[in-house]
């Protein structure tokens, strides 16, 4: 399968995915707005997807995936579907003994986790409460993303991007279902989301069956760490365990910080980092997931230049993917975040501080982009230790950000941090893959990367004008919901054309070669 056509299903899943995701969010928010209780969810939520870096689509999935992919091509389909019967015991012997470690101490994590709650003792004890409900998703969703992993590697990259949805359905239907029989809404969805841990498991496990593999529970312990190939697994999981303790203690710090930014500044941030988090999850997530595989397979074979080239396309479908996606971001955050989620509970306040650090965000989404893209170069060479020694720099980096920002301009300083830790991130990226001959910075590459630029600038142009004319002479019917959703559309309608003819105009991409590609089945 092409990159192209891998990127395109997984991605449009995903936006499937991102969708519901804002029709979840829009539920959150009716209920439970930006206040106390809100918070306290936001930090249930977030607790287990803190360490999905470590146990989930971070360490381990980034060293599995290489190793399963080049052993399905050089010893079949058996030896590996073995040894990943093996690595998935290992790793849910290891996530339970934490889920179950973390259960105990569930307290004195909320305490560490959000020291703003500390004067409020209401507030601690729902957190505890809704953190020892959602908390076993860790252990479902890492059992999930390895799942992920080893269909992707059959290049089935629809399931896996479907189970997401099943996540916002069953917390969408949690309002129906759940919340009318819990002391609180927060409750009730705090256990859709274990429901649907449970759900989207049950779901990939089906479409494994589907192509023929059954991952039968392995309980010789002492035989698998005896295992060769399994202490390779662990020794290549060991730099991705130390990065991804960085980036959870990156994450735990911005909550932290946030928590004493005042009440309600934990969801603004929650609802920007949302809505940054569509063309992050439907273009990022789609090529890093994509990538993977292709480049694993090309690098065992030491196809080079097809390694090369793809890395290629993948910067340029990133690049052009994400960057009109942060300028529309930038100059609609105020009208669509009112549109999202300005009803219920959710205030026009709670609106406009979302917005800010929607634009905050935005600024540094290419960056996000084009570094899932590159990180796959690394992992599909077996090289985890120098993404750990960049998520370092990383994390200092947002660190001072976040001190010195958020005391003038409080949630919108924390976002601003994580959008310059964004940059610092690519850049070392760049260096270090031109630095090892891996890849760099074609002359061609770069003529694509200015033509994307100044074709995105100039819808963002279009888009603003057009958004202005529509304040001026429709302000009064911009109130309604009905009449904003129309003006957003026309704003989306411009801005899709605008851009269609620059990138015909400055000769971007070939839509008859994209045809093409999406209709073969290999490269």
């Amino acid at each position: 399968m092409s990159l192209f056509k891998s990127i395109a299903t997984f991605g449009g899943f995903t936006l499937v995915s991102r969708v519901t995701g804002f029709v979840r969010d829009m539920v959150l928010a009716y209920f439970m707005g930006a206040g106390a209780m809100a918070d306290a969810f936001v930090v249930a939520f977030k607790l287990p997807n803190l360490f999905r870096s470590l146990f989930a689509e971070g360490a381990f999935t980034s060293a599995f995936v290489p190793l399963f992919s080049q052993k399905l091509v050089g010893e079949g389909k058996k030896r590996a579907v073995f040894f990943a019967a093996q690595a998935m015991m290992i790793l849910a012997v290891i996530v339970g003994l934490l889920v179950l470690l973390f259960e105990l101490l569930m307290p004195y994590v909320v305490i560490v986790l959000a020291p703003g709650f500390h004067d409020d003792a209401g507030k601690i004890e729902l957190a505890v409460q809704l953190c020892r409900i959602t908390f076993p998703f860790l252990l479902l969703i890492s059992i999930v993303s390895f799942q992920g992993g080893i269909l992707n590697s059959f290049e089935k990259f629809a399931a896996p991007a479907v189970a997401p949805v099943i996540l916002n359905i069953t917390m969408i239907l949690s309002a129906f279902v759940f919340v009318p029989f819990m002391p609180t809404a927060a409750h009730g969805f705090a256990l859709g989301i274990t429901a649907a841990g449970v759900l989207e498991m049950l779901w990939l496990y089906f479409n494994l069956r589907r192509i023929g593999v059954t991952l039968h529970p392995y309980l010789h312990l002492i035989k698998i760490m005896r295992n060769p190939e399994i202490k390779t697994l662990f020794k290549r999981i060991a730099p991705g365990v130390v990065g991804a303790g960085i980036y959870q203690i990156n994450m735990a710090v911005d909550t932290i910080l946030v928590s004493l930014a005042g009440t309600g500044a934990i969801s603004w941030l929650y609802y920007a980092n949302r809505l940054q988090q569509l063309p992050l999850g439907v273009v990022g997530a789609a090529i890093s997931v994509a990538l993977l595989p292709i480049l694993s397979k090309y690098l065992k074979t030491d196809d080079l230049e097809n390694a090369r080239a793809t890395q290629n396309q993948a910067i340029e479908y990133g690049l052009l993917l994400s960057l009109p996606a942060a300028v529309l971001l930038i100059v609609l955050a105020h009208p669509v975040v009112k549109f999202l989620f300005q009803h219920g509970a959710f205030a026009a306040n709670d609106a406009k501080m979302t917005a800010y650090a929607v634009i905050a965000y935005s600024i540094g989404l290419p960056c996000y982009v084009l570094t899932k893209a590159l990180m796959p170069n690394f992992f599909a060479r077996g090289d985890t230790v120098t993404p750990v020694k960049y998520s370092f720099w990383v994390f200092v980096t947002n660190l001072v950000f976040n001190i010195i920002l958020m005391q003038k301009f409080g949630h919108v300083g924390i976002a601003m941090a994580t959008t310059i830790a964004a940059f610092v991130s690519l850049g070392q990226y760049i260096v270090g893959l031109k630095k090892r001959s891996y890849w760099h910075f074609t002359a061609p590459l770069i003529k694509q990367t200015i033509k994307i630029i100044v074709a995105s600038f100039v819808m963002g142009v279009g888009v603003w004008l057009s958004n202005a004319l529509l304040l001026q002479h429709f302000s009064l019917f911009l109130k309604s919901k009905m009449y904003l959703f129309c003006g957003l559309a026309v704003d989306g309608i411009i801005a899709l054309v605008i851009l269609l003819i620059m990138v015909k105009i400055l000769h971007i991409i070939d839509f008859r070669q994209l045809l093409n590609m999406a209709r073969r089945k290999h490269d």
